[in-house]
This record gives C-alpha cells, sequence and structure tokens, in this order.
C-alpha cells in the first residue's frame, strides 16, 4: 500500500494562526510511475522541493501544523489548479487560451521537470490524469482549507506559509547593481495575497537569522497563494522560496554539510514566523 498524498504534523495544541504547507516536497517515487518516465531516479526528482518539510519541520513544536506532501510533483503539482491539464500530454484535453504554465509543460501533471526534460515518452490517458487529481489533488486541498478554516474558526485570521526551494541558478541573474543575490524569496502576489504586514513580519523573521531576502521576483505565488489568498477575510498566504544552495547539493540531490546547521537556523525563523499568528497580535482588515 502506498503511503497517503500528504503527511500531516500537528501540534499538541494549536498556539497560532500560522499553517505550514510544503506541497512540492513529495518523494514517493512509485515502481510504477518510475516505468512510466523516461527519466532516471536522480532525474525525475530534480524539480522535487527536496527536504523542504525537513527545514520547517520545527513549525508543530511552536503551536504551528505542518502540511508535507508525500506524492511528487513530477508525477502532481499540487500547486496548479486542477484544470490545468496540458493537452500535449494528456489524451483528450482540448486546446483552451493560451496558459504560460501549460505551455511551458507545467501543467497540474507536469510533462517537463527541470531544463525542460520530458518525463514521458508519450501521452499518458484522460482517466489517468483524473485519477492523480482525485486521489492527490483533492484530499491534500481539501486537508488545506479543513486547516485554514480551523485557524479562521480560532483564531479570526489564517496566515498560510507556502514553503518551497529555488534552484541556485534561477536567481543568479536577480541581483541589482552591486546588491548580493537573495537567499529567500517571499512572493505574495505583489500584494494580493498577504496584508503588507504579515510580510514584513515573514520577512523581518529572515533578515533576523542573517538572510538576504527579497520580493515576488523571480517567484511572487503561484496557484495556493492566489486560491487562498485573501487579506480582506483575514486569510493571508505567503510564498517562501529558499536557495537550495544554502542547505543541500543539488547535484546529488542530497543533504550538504551544512544541513544540520542551517536547519537549526531555520528552527529560529519558524519560530518567529509562528509568533505572528499568536493571540495578541491582532492587526487591522487589509484591503485586498
Amino acid at each position: 500500500m502506498p503511503r497517503p498524498s500528504y503527511t500531516l504534523q500537528q501540534p499538541l495544541r494549536r498556539l497560532t494562526s500560522v499553517v505550514f504547507s510544503s506541497p512540492h516536497s513529495g518523494r514517493d517515487y512509485t515502481p510504477q510511475f518510475l516505468r512510466q518516465t523516461v527519466l532516471d531516479e536522480r532525474a525525475i526528482r530534480s524539480s522535487e522541493d527536496a527536504f523542504v518539510d525537513r527545514l520547517f519541520a520545527a513549525a508543530p513544536g511552536f503551536g504551528a501544523p505542518l502540511l508535507a506532501a508525500n506524492v511528487p510533483r513530477a508525477f502532481i503539482d499540487l500547486n496548479r489548479a486542477p484544470e490545468e491539464l496540458d493537452p500535449a500530454l494528456v489524451e483528450g484535453v482540448p486546446r483552451t487560451a493560451h496558459n504560460p504554465r501549460i505551455t511551458s509543460g507545467l501543467g497540474v501533471i507536469p510533462r517537463v521537470v527541470a531544463n525542460g526534460r520530458m518525463i514521458y515518452r508519450g501521452k499518458i490517458s484522460r482517466a489517468d490524469a483524473e485519477r492523480r487529481i482525485a486521489d492527490h489533488w483533492q484530499p491534500y486541498h481539501s486537508r488545506l482549507r479543513r486547516l485554514i478554516d480551523e485557524s479562521l474558526g480560532a483564531f479570526g485570521e489564517a496566515v498560510l506559509i507556502d514553503c518551497h526551494s529555488m534552484p541556485h541558478e534561477a536567481i543568479e541573474g536577480i541581483s541589482c547593481g552591486a546588491a548580493p543575490r537573495p537567499d529567500v524569496v517571499l512572493g505574495d502576489r505583489f500584494g494580493a495575497a498577504a496584508a503588507p504586514e504579515i510580510v514584513e513580519r515573514v520577512e523581518a523573521a529572515f533578515r533576523g537569522a542573517g538572510l538576504r531576502v527579497a520580493r515576488n521576483a523571480p517567484f511572487a505565488g503561484a496557484y495556493i497563494a492566489q486560491a487562498y489568498g485573501r487579506p480582506s477575510r483575514r486569510t493571508h498566504v505567503v510564498q517562501v522560496e529558499i536557495d537550495r544552495a544554502l542547505y543541500m547539493d543539488e547535484q546529488r540531490i542530497e543533504p550538504s554539510a551544512d544541513f544540520e546547521a542551517f536547519g537549526r537556523l531555520m528552527a529560529s525563523v519558524v519560530a518567529e514566523i509562528a509568533a505572528i499568528g499568536r493571540p495578541g497580535q491582532a492587526r487591522p482588515l487589509a484591503a485586498e
């Protein structure tokens, strides 16, 4: 029996409105899926946010739940809309209006991994795609929505931290002038997904740990930020992208020698972020 689509680590007691979610750190590559792909076991992992769930593992100790995917991103992308089906990959899907994610092969059922490498020899069936959505996408998002609703009910607000990692090469060209490139990129969809004061406090948590932070470039937030971020309804989403070079060997997809030290640093960041949603930290409604 395969593991469930996700693992939920709950605190002994919810002490904060903050919820942590890691939709791309899944690493359960089934033998059946590996037989479907033309890629080897290392290449198929190249778009995985490897070990991100471990970086945020301290969350339950600070009173916040951590929801982490088990199913891998190359199999189904939990940070895409379920209707983002790629006609170049899925049989029987009609072509629709231009969608840059689908065109690039990064729909809800990805056609490619990092650097545009094809996952499959040909197409997959529509039934296969719909089964993946029903078996994996729906359960993950159903649980995520419940966690958000629980925060709203208990604390009057919800703050979702959407946890990701970014390839080091993705940020090599984005530094401005003499400014060093960031270690972390926060995405709030340019203010549409979270109130400014929430983002400022998340940024302060990373900066307080000595990390360089940028906002919205090159990652402003994808489906989860768009679908759940409603600041006017006191539901905030901040997407966090961490440079993989800080804690892992990207070529070997293994933790680096600095992983444990960086993990301890991240625990301090998680503690600061969890504190944002503790009672007594109330903030006024923000315009969406």
